[in-house]
């Protein structure tokens, strides 16, 4: 089944078709949960009211504990480049506002710095208490988008295979009703049908991009891949970095981090055990590691 959520394309397959009712209703429910804890433009979520809030120790939901968990994973992997305290850096770049809103006008930018990084976040796990520095607010978009299609596909397991995509994060578990799954590899949000395409079993895929989620202001794109070492928008050598990992998170993390890592992120992919693809700007294609053999669309 596809869906719609955040802006973004999704999809749902289960092995077996009767399992399609209890996997739609776990999509939903983590789909809403999440979205209750960590969406950053509502205004009642649990985020919005922790960054509001910077007066002591807050305890945090069950969902919110995971989230945050799997954005400092994320960071601890990449040694901090997949970072959750971009978010000053996002609103000063103008990225206030629903997507869809920010790439229909120019919107101003002020001035930048780097990110406060994870050492502004005090996290007692067992507690669940949160305190964040003053000078820190959170942005858990991208690994939440990821952990989503994760929980999914870890509720679904037990049942058969499952593939969960969000938004070019892919969870997969188990074989499809042929075999291995399928997956289509994209570098831009328009689906052409002619992708490449790659067979994956467990764990999970994920692709980050600059040339996707941009937006101009005075004469500049920018783009929602922020490098916390500067507070500015990343650019390098590659335009997108596919990542296959053990888990649709890790993947995700990699992924965004190999923008910013450039040149050396071929290296840090690889000593990680992983495999990528990286496509240049001028549309070269690399591959990284035992990257599956592709297969373009019929």
């Amino acid at each position: 089944m596809n869906f719609e959520v955040w802006g973004l394309s999704g999809s749902l397959t289960t092995e077996h078709a009767q399992h399609e009712g209890v996997a739609r209703e776990r999509l939903w429910y983590w789909l809403d949960a999440v979205d209750a804890a960590c969406n950053r433009f509502r205004s009642d979520s649990e985020l919005t009211r922790l960054n509001d809030v910077h007066d002591g120790p807050v305890v945090v939901s069950e969902t919110f504990a995971r989230c945050l968990e799997a954005a400092l994973e994320s960071a601890d992997l990449t040694d901090g480049l997949c970072d959750p305290t971009v978010l000053e850096s996002l609103l000063a770049l103008g990225y206030d506002r629903d997507f869809d809103e920010l790439s229909r006008v120019v919107v101003p930018v002020r001035a930048h710095r780097p990110s406060p990084g994870v050492a502004a976040i005090t996290f007692e796990r067992e507690e669940r208490r949160l305190t964040l520095r003053s000078d820190c607010t959170l942005d858990l978009g991208a690994s939440a988008k990821a952990l989503v299609a994760d929980l999914v596909a870890d509720d679904l397991a037990q049942l058969g295979g499952v593939v969960v995509e969000i938004g070019g994060d892919v969870a997969l578990r188990g074989n499809g009703p042929g075999g291995p799954w399928v997956v289509g590899i994209a570098d831009r949000l328009d689906i052409r049908g002619n992708e490449p395409r790659v067979s994956q079993g467990d764990g999970g895929i994920a692709t980050s991009s600059l040339t996707v989620r941009t937006w101009k202001s005075r004469g500049a794109t920018l783009n929602h891949i922020i490098d916390p070492r500067t507070g500015y928008c990343a650019s390098g050598p590659y335009a997108t970095v596919t990542v296959s990992a053990a888990s649709c998170v890790v993947a995700n993390a990699f992924a965004t981090a190999a923008l910013l890592w450039g040149e050396e992120a071929s290296y840090h992919i690889a000593q990680a055990g992983w495999s990528a693809r990286l496509v240049r700007l001028d549309g070269r294609v690399e591959f990284v590691g035992g990257w599956p053999e592709e297969k373009l669309s019929a």
